[in-house]
């Protein structure tokens, strides 16, 4: 995919019409226009002097790429800089200083009749000009709406800068009008239609309108700018130097001139700079900088190592396997980068309403002119309800219908730990049908917790947690600090212990009070100690459920067993369950194997588990899901980043890594997955008010365009002047606004009123599967209940596969062959079980 910048759009009329434009050029198979990063890719054989071309003939401006991996170089990070917003924010002071002027003379004087200098009383022709230079100012300073506006005219292709553009400039004309035919009068000595032209000068609508629009062009920037920060990050994240071993020494040079195959060294606490294979050390690596996994993963010689993570405890000896553009930090940054380019364009329904909107109000402007002046009427007399037609129809309603209401949901957003990064954000989240959720760190807390305590027969618990507390004290290891954390929380202090020992990837020895203690995996302790069939069935069982089982042994007996798992979060069964009643469907993605992963999934009550799923492989799985609906993706990872960019909503965790947080449209500052529905929530009451917005827009220019045109003239003598027109024009504004502030009292936590949209990707129901059937249980307790429900259901022949769960008090079982549901019940309340219902 080649990637392109494109310059001068400004609404999601723009970026359509370059992608219609581009799409029409010979070898082009693919294109999409990103408004929101200006940014445009563009697949097939066409060459990039053909594309640019054709953006030009569409009245906008293109340029290409660099080729060069943005990571690679400073100038990545400069070419991102925000420029937008400063320029606009500098267009709005400016504006504002001169509207304030303008409207102490033209409202303050003539309205409420504040003071002005003597020699303006009663120069109303001087009052004229000083509006007519202030008013021209204001139109020079935000003269791009003027060029943009009118150059979609002339490329038929209108937009909301022509709407702006259009209605300023109709008030602005129909002033200077007045000021002509004021200045004719008053040579003529007619000081009553001196005070009637007076009364018509529109100037402040004119600059009125310029300015509030630059308001929110200025915030929409402000936005798209922080769009590229995920890209800023990635660059950030990427290791600038490497200490490579050469003719026996340690020399430090850049990331650049890092070469395959040269051999590189990495101390405790360093980053590791290319992908590479060790060849010498072990040690702890922590890849949450790509994984998103918390807890460090034991690397010995001949595995393999990334940029970006960080090696822990052990001295590394490294051979580089992967440099430059083809690291994993490298392949993610480009995903990123791609995922931003294919975006969808922006959607806006004041947008896709203006395209008709402009013209239709054209041209009735257009024919009620023609028609007066065929009726025997003035020029001035037609011409004034040609005006009046184009200022009662100004665009401030239908500008402000979206933003307003954006803005304050935004705001309501922020207030309960909610941001939406961006408009589209808001608007689009309401629509999503599916969301996926990755487990480690969103549905589940990411730290390791103690959760099962199996002490060995004659064994104490409180003994096998101090033996064990004495052991892990000297360990570095993220699974001893859940032990730690137990042994804390009972107020027991650690045993000195000497000949500490740390074996990677087997387990840990040390010697207490003149007795050998052994800590570690099961194949580690197995080959030590004897273990009980009984305590290895629980160890698998406790591993089928996604836990870790850690045993420990004294001398020559074993103690017990302690398993730590990352555990579910407490708020998120009850956020799922939310989201299910929206008529969201729930999809679960894990790198953990098909039955941990199931086991995982029944407990937080997905729709559907996806298993198996490697770090760079999220983004092809969203691209999945997307054909089925309109997707979210909830992450906190790097490794999430690509997904949550792919995803039509990307929602991140705010403890997770900034990359994520970058990468998304929606940030969740409190980290709790039940502000997901809430988020949804909030966004659905947005798009009812947008919706009610836009009614009362044209309502109002429903109702005044034909008073405008003076349809009513003939029946009723009803003729509406340009200022009531004007007047008109704010009153709808005064309701759009009024009824987004509505929001404001909108509770966006209570789930009451939740409804599913029309059109819900159905939910995958497990018991809708005639190979798989839910059973509700009452009465399970502990692991070991689990563990008799199991065993009883898989004695069962026609019975695969049984994965429960008392936290969730149910039983998936998978089936080989035809069962009554009869059978299953009794194999159940055999082991003093209550079944409640079988689907």
């Amino acid at each position: 995919m080649e990637q392109y910048t494109v310059t001068g759009m400004s609404c999601a009329a723009c970026s359509a019409r370059v992608e219609k434009a581009v799409s029409q050029v010979p070898g082009v198979t693919s294109c999409s226009v990103s408004l929101l990063t200006n940014s445009m890719g563009v697949e097939g054989t066409a060459t990039a002097q053909e594309v640019i071309s054709a953006v030009e003939a569409a009245g906008y401006g293109a340029s290409q790429k660099g080729a060069a991996a943005p990571a690679s170089s400073s100038a990545g990070e400069d070419a991102l800089a925000d420029r937008e917003t400063p320029v606009l924010k500098r267009r709005l002071l400016a504006s504002l200083g001169f509207l304030l002027v303008l409207m102490y003379f033209s409202m303050g004087h003539m309205m409420w009749g504040w003071p002005l200098p003597a020699w303006f009383e009663g120069n109303h022709v001087a009052m004229g000009l000083l509006q007519l230079l202030l008013t021209g100012i204001i139109m020079v300073i935000n003269q791009k709406f003027f060029i943009s506006g009118f150059k979609g005219l002339i490329h038929r292709a209108p937009n909301m800068d022509t709407l702006v553009a259009l209605g300023s400039m109709a008030s602005f004309v129909w002033s200077v009008y007045a000021l002509f035919a004021m200045t004719d009068a008053q040579v003529h000595g007619d000081s009553e239609a001196v005070m009637s032209y007076m009364m018509e000068f529109y100037f402040e609508s004119a600059a009125m309108i310029l300015t509030l629009i630059t308001v929110g062009k200025m915030l929409e920037a402000r936005s798209k700018g922080k769009t590229t920060d995920a890209l800023k990050s990635l660059m950030k994240l990427a290791p600038k130097t490497a200490v490579l071993r050469r003719d026996g020494k340690e020399v430090t040079v850049s990331i650049d001139q890092v070469h395959k195959g040269d051999l590189f060294v990495v101390r405790p606490g360093e980053n590791i700079p290319v992908d590479g294979v060790i060849v010498e050390g072990s040690s702890a690596i922590n890849e949450s900088a790509l994984t998103g996994e918390s807890i460090p993963v034991d690397k010995t010689v001949g595995d393999l190592v990334s940029a970006a993570t960080v090696n822990q405890s052990g001295f590394l000896v490294c051979e580089a396997t992967r440099v430059g553009e083809d690291t994993t930090l490298s392949q993610i940054i480009k995903m990123v980068s791609d995922a931003a380019a294919t975006k969808a364009p922006i959607a806006k329904i004041a947008d896709r309403v203006s395209g008709v909107f402009v013209p239709i109000v054209i041209a009735i402007a257009v024919v009620t002119t023609i028609v007066w002046l065929l009726v025997g009427q003035t020029f001035g007399f037609a011409l004034a309800r040609g005006i009046s037609v184009l200022v009662i129809s100004c665009p401030c309603a239908l500008g402000l219908a979206t933003p307003v209401a954006i803005m304050v949901g935004n705001g309501m957003g922020a207030k309960n730990g909610i941001l939406f990064k961006t408009a589209v954000s808001l608007e689009e989240t309401g629509k999503v049908q599916i969301v996926a959720l990755d487990k480690t760190g969103t549905i589940t807390s990411g730290e390791p917790k103690v959760t099962d305590l199996l002490p060995a027969e004659g064994v104490e618990t409180n003994t096998l947690l101090a033996l064990a507390l004495a052991l892990e004290a000297r360990s570095e290891h993220p699974l001893a600090k859940a032990i730690l954390q137990a042994a804390e929380q009972q107020g027991m202090e650690a045993d000195e212990v000497t000949e500490f020992q740390a074996l990677p990837g087997n387990g840990l020895t040390a010697t207490l009070h003149g007795e050998i203690l052994l800590g570690g995996s099961m194949k580690f302790i197995g080959s030590r100690v004897a273990v009980p069939a009984a305590l290895q069935t629980q160890a698998e069982q406790l591993a089928e459920n996604g836990k870790t089982p850690l045993l420990f042994a004294k001398g020559d007996s074993l103690l017990g067993i302690i398993a730590v798992a990352d555990v579910i979060k407490e708020d998120s069964p009850q956020a799922i369950r939310e989201l299910r009643g929206q008529g969201i469907r729930v999809v679960m993605l894990t790198g953990d194997n098909e039955k941990t992963a199931k086991a995982i999934g029944v407990q937080a009550g997905v729709d559907e588990v996806i298993a198996g799923v490697l770090p760079d492989g999220k983004e092809s799985v969203i691209r999945s899901l997307k054909k089925q609906g309109k997707v979210a993706m909830v992450g906190d990872g790097i490794n999430d980043a690509p997904a949550l960019t792919r995803a039509d909503i990307g929602i991140a965790i705010g403890a997770g890594t900034d990359i994520a947080i970058d990468a998304a449209d929606i940030v969740l500052m409190k980290s709790k997955l039940s502000d997901v529905p809430a988020a949804i929530r909030l966004s659905r009451a947005t798009l009812r008010n947008i919706r009610q917005n836009l009614f009362w827009a044209f309502f109002y220019n429903v109702i005044g365009i034909p008073l405008a045109a003076g349809v009513w003239i003939p029946l009723f003598g009803w003729k509406l002047n340009p200022m009531f027109g004007a007047a008109a024009m704010s009153l709808s504004s005064f309701c759009v606004v009024s009824n987004a502030l509505r929001l404001n009292l909108f509770q966006i936590r209570n789930a009451g009123r939740d409804k599913k949209i029309k059109g819900a990707a159905a939910p995958v129901e497990s018991s809708g599967s005639e190979r798989e059937r839910t059973i509700r249980i009452k009465g399970m307790m502990c692991e070991h209940c689990e563990a008799r429900v199991r065993n009883a259901l898989e004695a069962l022949p026609e019975v695969e596969d049984a994965v429960v769960s008392h936290t969730a008090g149910t039983a998936v079982v998978s089936l080989n062959a035809e069962v009554d549901n009869g059978t299953l019940k009794q194999a159940v309340e055999e082991q003093m079980y209550q079944v409640l219902s079988i689907k």
